[in-house]
């Protein structure tokens, strides 16, 4: 799971970091592998720019789950201070932490500017910064002079993320897994995953093409209630794609039917990798994105207003996802037997 930290209409950012952890809680009870925080800054609706803090508060509150970034911006920060701060969390969470890399700022210009101050940036530094934050969590080698303490030696995992032929093909040659932001751009998704597995050279951290594909994933008891419940998120969607940004606000019934034809197709293309529905709906339309994608993960983000219809969500999707791959198991069964029967 992807999780935003959204601040809620009517509710306060610490209302939000409780959200997330009893979230957190619950994903990990239903058997999710990670449950990820994304860097985002000077954006009233998201409390999740402190990421690292973030993700050792997670990983605190949780025994087992896999906790991480998605993503750390890396351009806002210098390699060795995320070595630093993703080491401690290594070493105070061994195997457990995740460090997802993106080359977006996560903010506007204005507040790119405060983050970097002076710096410009080249479409070089990020691979660059990339292989360095690599090897300052490697082990120290003989007479190297900049280690990164604690950092060296944790290993902590890399995963490049993007929305764009460009991390696709680093992740590919560096030999990262790659997590693709379908859940906001969809768009090149195909073309990149191929891209990333056609090109994809064996690392000693990673020996096959691995991917994971963010899902915006709105589960209710039915599809008109999966419906209502989703106009959070294309309220959310529409502030994006309109320049005002605000906190999550509450379902509004029929909301699409009073925008214009241009603002709902906006919103489509936005959301084009969504499952939006109630089980059987969900668990068909998870199948689907599996059987086109062959992703190895889903990352969900379920934007509910309602906390405790969150989680109600992400119950149905856990089921779903298991009914899917029931049925795809079956289907190989039946597959290899018919083979065998002809044979």
């Amino acid at each position: 799971m992807l999780d935003l930290v959204a601040v809620r209409d009517g509710g306060s950012v610490r209302d939000a970091l409780d959200i997330a952890r009893r979230t957190a809680c619950h994903a990990e009870n239903l058997g999710f592998v990670r449950y990820w925080l994304a860097e985002h800054h000077n954006m009233p609706g998201i409390a999740s720019s402190a990421t690292a803090v973030l993700v050792g508060h997670i990983a605190g509150a949780t025994q087992r789950i896999r906790v991480g970034s998605g993503g750390v911006m890396l351009p806002n920060h210098a390699p060795l201070v995320v070595a630093e701060a993703f080491g401690t969390l290594a070493e105070l969470y061994p195997e457990r932490i995740d460090l997802g890399l993106g080359r977006a700022p996560g903010t506007d210009p204005l507040t790119m500017r405060a983050l970097r101050r002076d710096r410009v940036e080249s479409e070089d530094d990020f691979p660059r910064d990339v292989v360095e934050l690599q090897r300052l969590l490697q082990p120290a080698e003989p007479g190297q002079r900049l280690v990164a303490t604690p950092g060296a030696g944790t290993r902590v995992p890399i995963w490049l993320l993007g929305s764009s032929l460009f991390s696709a093909s680093l992740a590919a040659q560096l030999g990262l897994p790659f997590a693709f932001a379908s859940h906001f751009a969809p768009r090149l998704l195909l073309q990149a995953l191929e891209l990333y597995r056609s090109r994809f050279l064996p690392s000693t951290g990673l020996r096959q093409p691995y991917v994971a594909i963010g899902v915006p994933l709105i589960a209710g008891d039915d599809d008109a209630q999966a419906e209502y419940l989703a106009s959070s998120t294309y309220q959310r969607v529409l502030g994006i794609l309109t320049g005002r940004r605000g906190k999550l606000q509450a379902p509004r019934a029929d909301f699409l039917a009073g925008l214009q034809p241009q603002e709902r197709a906006a919103i489509d293309d936005f959301l084009g990798a969504a499952v939006i529905g109630g089980p059987a709906t969900v668990r068909d339309g998870l199948r689907s994105l599996a059987e086109a994608t062959q992703a190895d993960e889903f990352v969900l983000v379920s934007d509910v207003f309602d906390p405790a219809l969150r989680l109600r969500s992400l119950d149905i999707a856990a089921q779903a996802l298991r009914e899917a791959q029931a049925q795809a198991e079956a289907q190989a069964q039946a597959q290899a037997q018919s083979q065998a029967t002809a044979g």
